[in-house]
């Protein structure tokens, strides 16, 4: 019985890693058909792909528009209930 035990606890052992592997697959798969499909737009556009393009492009924005505007702020009042 023991032995019949140790068997079905290894055979489900080996398709839950099958599993896992299975799907760390498809989100490599998914995540690199995502960075091409990036790539090609990025291409099409005319624009360069990858970090330090990203960066740069984010750093103009941030100087271009201010993050904090006075019609932004809000006076409240808080008031505890007994």
């Amino acid at each position: 019985m023991n032995t019949l035990s140790q068997i079905l606890r290894a055979a489900l052992f080996v398709v839950l890693a099958f599993f896992g592997m299975a799907m760390a697959f498809i989100f490599m798969v998914s995540t690199a058909i995502a960075v091409g499909v990036l790539y090609v737009v990025a291409k099409i556009k005319g624009r360069p792909f990858g970090v330090r393009a990203y960066w740069d492009q984010r750093r103009q924005n941030a100087r271009s528009e201010p993050t904090f505007r006075k019609k932004d702020v809000v006076d409240v009042e808080m008031r505890e209930i007994p």
